[in-house]
């Protein structure tokens, strides 16, 4: 009979374990890779021998974690919060966390209706400060808002600051987002966030691997992180100090080889220098959704091309170019002086001329040839030039 209650009810073990095992730990996670999850917990159950790697001080925390653990009363509980456990191997579980190893989670607590896998597999993490800017809020919000409305979920940690303003992004361009917590997903964290965490759960998913009730402390909002980064395909970070703990998200994505990406700030902002710290290693600058998805998409999902104002020049043949940049910036000159300047003939610099004047871009005074007011304001839109 298996130590919970049943054979082989793996379930409930792992459900066991959220209670007894901090999140991440990678020697607990290896003891259920190599004993199985009804070995440990039964030697847990059973106030057994240490299991190899642990301190008899450690053991005897988690024997006493392990003695206050009721998993069918969390499972009832959660149950009732509209919450549900989805373990590895389950349909829902998605496979890239697996990635993580022995620091994979047990399981996830998930509050909302979607396909946790099926999200997963098209999202992006856009993290950041806490204590952000007014620039850093609106880039984040801006671009959740074009992940989102280009079919990409947004994920991020549900903090003030830069998470925040990810979700409501996400939400308020009527997309999807999904929100990983470093507490019990029942309880949100923090409770200024209550109702929009509470919004979240409505359009998109609160993930978390704490049971139900559990509260946040500063190791376990680290820990979150790796998963925020095994989760999604790339992690952008949007204003982040030195000491920022958003950054060690992007630390987590770039062990897991998923694409790192950074919005640069102003150059004297210490709210940027995380950011730009990490674009001088191997980070890809990014300023908008489509530069995000161009890094992270399927093929042929490019950005745009970007480029300045176009200019009348631009849109004439080379040898037009070469006789309209021959006119001077003021004053008229005869045709032989822009001929000269122009490297080609009178003739040919006449007809040029005559087509320019037909283009508007100069007109004749007398003997001499002038730049038009035209020829001086850029074009804003037109076709690309030749």
């Amino acid at each position: 009979m298996s130590a919970v209650d049943g054979p082989g009810d793996e379930l409930l073990g792992r459900v066991f374990l959220t209670r007894v095992v901090e999140p991440g730990d990678e020697t607990g996670g290896r003891w259920v890779r190599e004993l199985g999850v009804d070995a440990v917990v039964r030697r847990l159950r059973e106030r057994g021998d240490p299991l190899p790697g642990v301190s008899g001080k450690r053991w005897a925390g988690l024997l006493a974690r392990a003695e206050r653990a009721e998993p069918r009363r969390d499972l009832a509980v959660a149950r009732d919060a509209g919450v549900r456990f989805v373990g590895p191997g389950t349909p829902q579980w998605p496979g890239q966390l697996d990635d993580l190893g022995d620091a994979r989670p047990l399981g996830l607590w998930v509050r909302g209706g979607a396909d946790l896998r099926m999200w997963a597999l098209r999202s992006v993490a856009v993290v950041g400060a806490r204590a952000c800017t007014e620039y850093g809020a609106h880039m984040a919000a801006t671009l959740s808002a074009g992940l989102a409305e280009r079919g990409w979920i947004v994920v991020s940690g549900g903090a003030y600051g830069v998470d925040g303003a990810a979700h409501r992004g996400a939400l308020g361009s009527g997309g999807a987002t999904i929100a990983v917590l470093a507490c019990g997903v029942d309880r949100p964290y923090p409770r200024g966030h209550t109702g929009l965490i509470g919004r979240i759960a409505e359009q998109g998913l609160v993930v978390g691997e704490l049971p139900p009730g559990d509260h946040p402390t500063p190791s376990r909002f680290i820990l979150r992180n790796r998963v925020i980064a095994a989760l999604t395909r790339g992690t952008v970070v949007v204003e982040a100090a030195h000491r920022s703990g958003s950054l060690a998200t992007v630390r987590a994505a770039r062990r897991l080889g998923r694409h790192t990406m950074g919005v640069p700030g102003p150059a004297t902002s210490g709210l940027s220098a995380g950011v730009h710290e990490l674009l001088r290693q191997d980070a890809v600058l990014v300023t908008d959704a489509a530069e995000v998805v161009e890094l992270v998409g399927d093929m042929g999902e490019l950005a745009p091309e970007r480029r300045g104002p176009v200019l009348p020049r631009d849109l004439l043949d080379p040898a037009g170019r070469q006789v309209l940049a021959a006119l001077p910036g003021r004053g008229t000159a005869r045709p032989d002086e822009i001929a000269l300047a122009a490297q080609t003939t009178p003739d040919d610099a006449i007809a040029r001329l005559y087509e320019l004047r037909a283009l508007g871009h100069v007109e004749r005074h007398g003997d001499g040839w002038k730049l038009t007011r035209q020829a001086m304001i850029p074009v804003r839109d037109g076709p690309e030039p030749r």
